[in-house]
């Protein structure tokens, strides 16, 4: 049974590189009829914050993929501590006294690259298990083939061939001073005991896995396949981070910012994936018939922003296809949250403006005249016509006020009297125009007149008018 894991860390916000592990995760799950699950990897006690807890879920209920099984790693400890045990019963682990060593593995020291600290290795069972019922603090480290020296393999699903001499792994931490398991020996023993298939990753853990596999190796369990995904960068080529970059790198960003989760799921999927054919807006049912680890680049792939424009272009533009794409209705729905309007009056305005905008958000600002009794304000010399005056748009002005009072307000019945009015006053319909679109609206750019004024309704814009006629 194929069986895939996202396991985020509760440190930080969901950042878009673990959104895209997880998604790549579940289309591989969904594509092979597996299971996914979501395994909250909460044994950095220090680290660990509700809030990050919350932003996690909160940007997975919002990408609203789902998962299939649950489970959280601070509620297994016993099982880590089994764990750890029964390597060491094996020998293949050693206690090291020694407190100035990291507990994680990684030496402190400067020079050569430290691997082992000789003296605990070789101490004695008996004087190993005197100093640890004395009550003396040690970190349980992996005891790492010497001699012979062998080569540690495995074949990744993206990168091929992987080797490493055990002559160049460090004796690793399997638990800390303080009994907590490290990272690797809770995540081994969290995927063995899970069952977990296939361990799809970021690239950053391409290094820890010759560890992994000597752990499950230890544990006497098959290692899974393993999948690295290249990282996200940025235009400047170092890694995202909110340090560096700023909220763009957090999923809730783009939710409120206004993109659909299917066309975010969409971007990220084309962060270093490819369906191979060109395509690129693609719906959830083709992203999973299409996805396999082929189509996975080796290279790190970039996140297109800039200081003024913190969205990737591509991202942009695939979210405004998925809004043209839906129906009233949706779209209305969506947009709601945006504006805190009536859903009758958003939806009266969503066609006027779904081809207008690209982001959600953006209806507050394309759409603010709507949903507003007072017009911001606005330059009175945006009134005046093309190749006209003050006087011309004073004109046009008047007579508007002096017709649509009797006037349906229709898109048929405005358009009739309003041409009409043109003809009677001697200018040309866009010079009549003109002056009304900003009156009513407050700018020259807004979606067609005569369905604006439908929506906004006979009062609203016999009120404009006269407030722009006082303005000239």
């Amino acid at each position: 049974m194929l069986r895939v894991r996202f396991a985020p860390s509760p440190t930080g916000f969901l950042h878009i590189g673990s959104a895209r592990t997880f998604i790549f995760n579940w289309l591989y799950a969904r594509r092979h009829g597996g299971t996914m699950i979501l395994r909250i990897d909460d044994t950095d006690i220090e680290r660990n914050t509700q809030a990050s807890l919350d932003s996690i879920f909160e940007g997975l209920k919002w990408l609203d993929l789902g998962w299939d099984e649950q489970y959280r790693q601070s509620e297994r400890l016993e099982l880590h501590k089994e764990a750890a045990e029964a390597i060491f019963r094996k020998g293949l682990a050693y206690r090291d006294f020694t407190p100035a060593q990291s507990e994680e593995g990684e030496s402190t020291r400067t020079g050569a690259a430290w691997l082992c600290n000789a003296e605990m290795r070789e101490l004695s069972p008996e004087e190993s298990d005197r100093q640890a019922a004395a009550g003396e603090r040690f970190v349980l480290r992996y005891r790492v083939p010497r001699e012979p020296v062998r080569e540690i393999q495995f074949r990744d699903g993206v990168y091929g061939e992987q080797s490493k001499s055990t002559a160049d792994i460090e004796d690793f931490a399997l638990l800390r001073s303080d009994g907590t398991p490290t990272y690797h020996l809770a995540s081994c023993a969290d995927d063995a005991d899970l069952k977990i298939s296939h361990i799809i990753r970021g690239q950053d853990h391409l290094t820890n896995t010759f560890k992994h596999v000597l752990i499950f190796e230890a544990l006497g369990v098959e290692p899974p396949m393993f999948a690295h995904l290249p990282l996200l960068i940025a235009p400047d080529g170092t890694k995202l981070s909110k340090r560096r970059h700023g909220p763009v790198v957090s999923v809730t960003t783009y939710r409120d910012a206004g993109f659909l989760p299917e066309a975010f799921i969409n971007f990220l999927c084309l962060l270093g994936w490819s369906p191979k054919d060109d395509r690129e807006k693609m719906s959830r049912e083709e992203l999973i018939a299409a996805f396999s680890f082929e189509g996975i680049n080796k290279s790190n792939a970039v996140v297109n922003f800039t200081e003024e424009d913190p969205f990737d272009p591509k991202a942009v533009w695939l979210n405004s296809q998925y809004i043209y794409a839906m129906t009233v209705d949706e779209l209305a729905a969506k947009l709601q949250p945006f504006v805190a309007a009536d859903i009758q009056k958003v939806r009266a305005v969503t066609p006027l403006i779904q081809e207008r905008i690209k982001l959600l958000r953006d209806v507050a600002t394309a759409a603010d005249f709507f949903f507003t009794d007072e017009l911001a304000p606005y330059d009175p010399a945006e009134l005046i016509p093309q190749k006209g005056d003050a006087a011309m748009a004073l004109r046009a002005l008047q007579q508007a006020r002096e017709i649509l009072p009797g006037v349906e307000f229709t898109h048929d019945a405005l358009e009739a009297a309003l041409r009409a009015a043109a003809g009677t006053l001697g200018v040309k319909a866009g010079q009549m125009f003109q002056p009304i679109r900003v009156a009513v609206c407050g700018r020259k750019n807004a979606p067609p007149l005569f369905e604006t004024m439908a929506v906004l309704g006979k009062d609203t814009c016999l009120k404009r008018i006269g407030q722009a006629i006082q303005k000239l």
